[in-house]
């Protein structure tokens, strides 16, 4: 079943009755809505002023609903996720505490081998060269000790939005479209983070990320082969507002911008040769990366970018 990302920009009160949300708009002229909370996969509260009762948040958790609140600048801050989203957790959170490091490496290997091959593929469907990215996917060996995804990121990031802006520079903090990649990656990162929990798994103990400060290290490690899918999004964006406005007075999104990006757990991937929404790819890789903790597999399940559909 597709979930639904539900977005607040305005000062609400939300409710509960029996599995329903209620939601009251405290601007009466809005109208208040009521939704079935299993229809619900990620929630973002960006609205100033959210009234949210306890019985909401554990209904909502319960349903395995990632709550992204946001910052005073609107963007995603924070992240809330069931910890029992999987009938068997404890054996599933067993074998990830205790998978050695030579599966580790091997799973890290395959992970940043379908990022570098899905970035290349991205170029090939912009026009761009991507063959010498689909050099690089074999040079990636266990663990990535020579540093092939940072070498495929340099060369990715300088001609991906070539043809749009000129001599772009990733950076958190950078000019436009950097905010646009960083809302876009939020959002993606509760997807993964809502589907591993959903498999059993404990989103803080990535098989690479270690940063002692990160509670979603796997989801970071994880999302990297869908990240590609945010780029071409966002790339689509500035197609699209190429002569608009994508920010206000104080250099934030505007509300038509983020319910773009929202777009994001929607948009068609290609896993196991079966095409398949976002949300959908990310559950199968997911439940493959349980199974190969649980060495029931050898190999996870990646997404294949193949020209994706945007509606």
């Amino acid at each position: 079943m597709i979930k639904q990302i539900v977005y607040f920009g305005s000062n609400a009160y939300l409710h509960t009755r029996k599995e329903q949300l209620l939601i009251e708009m405290v601007d009466k002229d809005k109208k208040n809505v009521t939704m079935p909370i299993e229809d619900i996969g990620v929630i973002i509260l960006d609205a100033p002023q959210m009234t949210i009762s306890r019985a909401v948040l554990a209904k909502m958790l319960k349903n395995n609903v990632a709550i992204i609140v946001c910052n005073e600048k609107h963007m995603p801050k924070g992240l809330m996720l069931n910890l029992e989203g999987n009938t068997i957790q404890q054996e599933h959170f067993r074998n990830q505490i205790n998978a050695t490091e030579a599966l580790k490496k091997n799973l890290w290997q395959q992970v940043i081998r379908a990022k570098i091959n899905n970035q290349a593929m991205l170029l090939d469907e912009i026009g761009a060269d991507g063959k010498k990215l689909k050099m690089l996917v074999n040079k990636v060996k266990s663990g990535d000790p020579q540093n092939v995804e940072g070498h495929a990121a340099a060369y990715y990031w300088n001609i991906v939005f070539e043809d749009m802006i000129t001599k772009f520079r990733r950076r958190r903090h950078g000019n436009q479209p950097n905010s646009l990649l960083n809302y876009g990656y939020a959002v993606l990162r509760a997807i993964v983070a809502r589907n591993l929990t959903a498999s059993g798994l404990l989103p803080t103990f990535g098989i690479h990320h270690r940063n002692r400060y990160n509670a979603y290290a796997l989801a970071d490690d994880i999302m990297e082969p869908y990240r590609p899918y945010v780029d071409w999004i966002v790339r689509d964006m500035m197609e699209k507002y190429y002569d608009k406005t994508w920010v206000n007075e104080n250099f934030e999104l505007l509300p038509p911008i983020k319910k773009e990006l929202l777009k994001i757990p929607l948009i068609d991937t290609v896993i196991d040769e079966k095409k398949h929404p976002l949300q959908i790819a990310v559950r199968h890789t997911t439940k493959s990366l349980a199974d190969c903790l649980n060495k029931t597999r050898r190999k996870i399940e990646c997404p294949i970018f193949i020209n994706p559909e945007i509606d």
